[in-house]
């Protein structure tokens, strides 16, 4: 027979396990049906796209956090045929726009025009006014039209003749550019770049995934690889998973992690300019998401790193001297990520 203290005892622990459970089940952040989606978006990608499963992960992340991302790599290595499929894969209005030098500002934000039978001037909306907008070559255009995408990429909304127009949630925009030392390219104003939540570099394939690239357009004989792909993701539903996302756990001592990271940025020798508390809050989104798609529902260092450096290598600017000494961005943030202490 029990005893009165091992009864006790007992009702304390069943208490406990009860509260536990409980304490559980408030925190769950339920991610399945998020996490299939994603894994099916990433097969789609997979009949295409050989490799780069970093940039697919990234874009992805972005989608979640609500951030456009900025995709820089030499011609031919798939930049804008990765944007279209990823635009494939969701239901949701999808616009291109060739950046070219003489393209105007009115050519992606629309213009005004006098209608005859109204007597009046009526807007005509440019491809701007859509969901995700892919922008190729976006260096290629001087600053007067890149300064076009300042306000829509900030506040989703476009400002013409005092008329204030909202765009239709989601509003993505993906970016190609050349490296900035190929020939006819502009380097993008600083406020710009601010704007975007990722820069990814996309580098040449491996000799094993150059082959692959090669007997996969050798099957495809006559078909186009965009066909392969099916939509899965409807404007709903990004909707839903972007705030999903918010509700992703994240501790103090990691929100301190992150404080922590882009300070140094700005007490940095080798660096003119540091990140701004934009990066902070890009980071913080960003760690989410990535979290969650990989079902998670609470952020770890790890995911931190992971998401850092496409935040904020676009946002710093490096010294004269050191750049001249071939110092890259990307070598300067992997050591400023090396050198704090990951909190435990």
């Amino acid at each position: 027979m029990d005893t009165p203290l091992e009864n006790q005892a007992e009702d304390q622990n069943k208490e406990q396990v009860s509260q536990n459970e409980d304490l559980a089940f408030k925190n769950r952040v339920d991610l399945t049906e998020l996490q299939e989606a994603i894994n099916n978006i990433k097969t789609e990608l997979g009949k295409v796209i050989v490799g780069q499963k970093h940039i697919i992960d990234m874009l992805l992340t972005a989608l979640l956090a609500n951030g456009h991302v900025l995709i820089e790599g030499v011609p031919g290595v798939a930049k804008t045929i990765t944007a279209k499929l990823l635009a494939k894969t969701l239901t949701v209005d999808f616009s291109r726009i060739q950046f070219t030098p003489d393209l105007m500002p009115s050519d992606i934000l629309g213009t005004s025009i006098f209608d005859l039978k109204k007597s009046e001037f009526e807007f005509k909306k440019g491809p701007v006014f859509t969901n995700m907008l892919l922008i190729d070559e976006i260096n290629r255009a001087p600053a007067k039209t890149q300064a076009a995408l300042f306000e829509v990429m900030e506040e989703k909304q476009i400002t013409m003749d005092g008329t204030r127009y909202i765009l239709t949630p989601p509003f993505m925009v993906l970016a190609t550019q050349n490296p900035i030392e190929q020939e006819g390219t502009y380097r993008l104003p600083e406020a710009q770049l601010d704007r975007f939540l990722f820069k990814i570099d996309i580098t040449y394939p491996s000799l094993e995934e150059e082959v692959d690239i090669i007997l996969r357009e050798h099957q495809l004989k006559e078909n186009k690889k965009i066909d392969k792909v099916n939509s899965f993701l409807t404007e709903e539903q990004v909707i839903k998973y972007q705030q999903l996302v918010n509700e992703i756990i994240i501790e103090p001592n990691l929100i301190k992690y992150i404080a922590e990271i882009i300070h140094q940025t700005r007490n940095n020798e080798f660096l003119y300019m540091g990140a701004s508390p934009r990066a902070s809050i890009a980071i913080l989104k960003a760690s989410k998401a990535f979290a969650a798609i990989n079902g998670r529902d609470f952020v770890t260092p790890e995911d931190i790193k992971k998401v850092a450096l496409p935040v904020i290598q676009h946002r710093i600017i490096i010294t004269p001297e050191r750049e001249m000494e071939g110092i890259t961005a990307k070598q300067i943030v992997n050591q400023l990520i090396q050198t704090i202490e990951i909190p435990r």
